[in-house]
């Protein structure tokens, strides 16, 4: 059945409004485009400049491709121009590739800046002292550590607010990937490494996070919450910890590590320099402990208080 022609467009308005609809909903859905930190923002406004600059070539292109469809379809009484012999236009190829070529430069540089600034060791400007959390992926769970304070935790992660955090991520277990959508991107968590990542929550409020690297089984169960508090809700939920939490032993480290999804489970002490002998458990030179040198680490975070 053939539709008016009236209809036709009626319908192909509505689809479209649509499409607009589903594009450019509420953004509070799509975490990775509501950033809290300062980080996950200047990722988000990197995103949507890279793609508004792709915009300028892609919309103009699909709207051309629809446009020589229905211009240049078969049908009775066509009425376009036809001209078979017609090869070269240097002011079209000069179109087609100069403003191609510019969106590329474009991108490049301000890419290329964007990866210097976001350099996930760089420490973040702050008056406030950085505070530092040791990560460890494990099967399948995450294990924090605070080793300022003395604590730690399993798939349960409070920081305060407007304070630069300093996570120092490692793996005992398969490789995987430490993610917090909106404080920033992602880090890889590997097995004989201790990488860095800087991030920040400027507002309090619950965030998701999770290992966004398939490791297994249970993989899927590897996610937590992440909630920023003021400085003394967080200075009480410590004081909480340490009065009412059991202590992490080396055997309940080791019980631990064996592969199993866990609750979110708090420590009220855990054994010094566990983060570094997990760092090096897997070298040849350090199977069963730490060096004197080694444990220097764990003991300046409890003597100073406090990690530049």
């Amino acid at each position: 059945m053939k539709l008016p022609k009236a209809i036709r467009s009626a319908g192909a308005f509505m689809m479209f409004a649509l499409l607009l609809l589903a594009a450019t909903g509420c953004t509070e859905n799509i975490i990775v485009l509501n950033p809290k930190g300062p980080i996950a923002a200047q990722q988000r406004d990197l995103m949507v400049f890279s793609t508004i600059l792709c915009s300028i070539v892609i919309v103009p292109v699909l709207i051309m491709t629809a446009v020589i469809i229905w211009r240049y379809r078969d049908k009775k009484g066509r009425a376009a121009k036809y001209t078979p012999n017609w090869e070269h236009s240097t002011k079209l190829e000069v179109t087609w590739w100069s403003i191609p070529i510019a969106i590329i430069l474009t991108l490049g540089i301000v890419t290329a800046k964007a990866t210097y600034a976001l350099e996930p060791s760089k420490p973040l400007a702050s008056d406030r002292e950085t505070m530092v959390v040791q990560v460890t992926s494990l099967d399948w769970k995450w294990l924090f550590q605070y080793p300022e304070q003395g604590i730690a935790t399993i798939n349960e992660l409070k920081i305060p607010e407007d304070v630069p955090v300093r996570f120092e991520i490692t793996a005992d277990s398969p490789m995987n990937s430490f993610w917090i959508p909106q404080l920033g991107g992602q880090m890889y968590a590997m097995s004989g490494m201790a990488m860095k990542l800087h991030l920040q929550a400027d507002e309090r409020g619950t965030y998701w996070g999770s290992g966004a690297n398939f490791t297994g089984k249970d993989f899927a169960k590897m996610y937590f919450d992440v909630e920023a508090t003021t400085q003394e809700e967080f200075d009480n939920w410590v004081s909480q910890v340490k009065a009412t939490s059991p202590a992490l032993t080396m055997d309940g480290y080791e019980q631990l590590v064996k592969p199993a999804a866990s609750e979110a489970k708090t420590f009220s002490s855990f054994p010094e320099g566990l983060f570094e002998m997990t760092v090096t458990k897997y070298a040849s030179s350090h199977h069963h402990g730490l060096s004197a040198k080694e444990q220097q680490p764990a003991e300046e975070h409890r003597s100073k208080g406090h990690h530049q």
